[in-house]
């Protein structure tokens, strides 16, 4: 059996609404979203952005790295400001650091979930990859936590500081709707709530307005166990696809804008 880098699993992308309502529920990452960005009517160019750079920071080339890091910080520096009281700054290194955390934090509860816990060993070398999602940026090496105990704690921490006000509820349900995504999307989107609202965690999911139930626990349990019979079976090829996908899409943005007049 051929052995696949775990941040090359396609699986790991089910965790991305969790991901991405876990960073809206930190009010400065929330309102400047709300202020800066169309992701909730059209979910898919944000995906496609973070998945760039996750991609190109993990498993890219020292080229891809810088590329993508580069594109990022561009779209960060116009966001910043005041919004209903709440002041953001998307280059500010502790909100930086917690986008990261939930990057990593989904992808590990997701891999456990599919594919079981990693070895103790290879669990730390992939916590200390995962520290470049954030330091391609601007959080500096050492505030990321030293270990998974540490990061444990300031994941706890984090959490509970987490609070869900109306602009970022609006987010949240424009998110849903979808109004300017493939329809493709749109149709999936009931089935992604459901598994985002499975794996939040109680308060947040309470918070965001998400229904959730013994029942509803159950489906996702027998959902889960599901995928977790079936993916391992498919093919590494296809279960790498995205990562080959969004590296050769990043690349491609490079070429453009290197042969474009002026670049």
């Amino acid at each position: 059996m051929v052995r696949i880098d775990p941040v090359s699993e396609a699986v790991l992308l089910l965790g991305a609404g969790r991901a991405i309502l876990l960073q809206l529920a930190r009010p400065d990452v929330g309102h400047g979203v709300a202020r800066h960005s169309d992701f909730a009517r059209n979910p898919m160019g944000r995906l496609h952005g973070t998945l760039m750079y996750v991609y190109a920071v993990m498993a890219g080339t020292e080229a891809d790295r810088e590329a993508a890091a580069g594109f990022v910080s561009r779209m960060h520096t116009p966001v910043k400001g005041t919004d209903e009281g709440v002041e953001y700054d998307a280059r500010d290194p502790e909100a930086q650091l917690w986008v990261a955390a939930t990057l990593y934090d989904t992808a590990m509860r997701v891999h456990a979930r599919v594919l079981g816990h990693l070895p103790e060993a290879e669990a730390d070398r992939l916590y200390e990859r995962y520290a470049a999602l954030g330091t391609a940026l601007d959080v500096p090496p050492g505030m990321w936590p030293e270990s998974r105990a540490a990061f444990r704690r300031y994941w706890d921490d984090s959490c509970a500081r987490l609070e869900v006000d109306g602009t970022v509820r609006e987010q949240a349900e424009a998110l849903w709707r979808a109004s300017e995504a493939p329809w493709w999307v749109r149709r999936v989107m009931p089935l992604v709530r459901f598994v985002t609202a499975g794996l939040l965690p109680p308060r947040v999911r309470a918070e965001f307005g998400l229904p959730w139930s013994a029942r509803r626990e159950r489906r996702a349990d027998l959902l889960w166990r599901g995928v977790g019979v079936v993916y391992p079976r498919v093919p590494g090829v296809v279960r790498t696809w995205p990562q080959r996908y969004y590296l050769g899409r990043l690349r491609g943005i490079v070429a453009a804008a290197q042969e474009s007049p002026g670049s």
